[in-house]
């Protein structure tokens, strides 16, 4: 049985570095990200609950990186699909809306793209994903 070990542990390092930037400094992020120099309190307020969502996300899929393709391992896949994908095109977007962006929009583009591609051929590779148990005993 195949193992998404390496996209968890990409994903955990990714996202709880994020989170914790949000968390601590979300007007540093939100000038990284889409150029805003002075975010107003509540764009800050939201930059810190986003921040503590990434964490949270980072902290599952470090914690999923040795599941053997269970239930919870999929169910994890599915959620990280969704959320590349949507981050992806929410920046987008921004990108294509905002007369002015950050130094790391593009980059973030391109990284939710390649997290997105790199879901979907965890999940076509998943015995769940092809009608297989995940089942190995006899």
């Amino acid at each position: 049985m195949r193992s998404h070990g390496s996209l968890f542990i990409a994903t955990a390092l990714l996202e709880c570095g994020a989170g914790l930037a949000l968390l601590g400094s979300p007007a540093l992020a939100t000038w990284l990200v889409l150029g805003v120099r002075t975010p107003s309190p509540e764009a800050l307020f939201l930059g810190r609950i986003g921040g503590a969502g990434l964490l949270a996300i980072g902290i599952a899929s470090w914690f999923a990186r040795d599941d053997r393709g269970g239930r919870a391992q999929q169910g994890l896949l599915r959620a990280l699909l969704v959320y590349n994908a949507g981050a992806c095109a929410t920046l987008l977007l921004a990108g294509a809306t905002s007369p002015a962006a950050g130094v790391a929009l593009w980059p973030g583009v391109v990284l939710h793209i390649v997290m997105t591609i790199w879901c979907v051929l965890s999940l076509r590779a998943s015995p769940i994903a092809r009608g297989t148990s995940g089942n190995t005993s006899g």
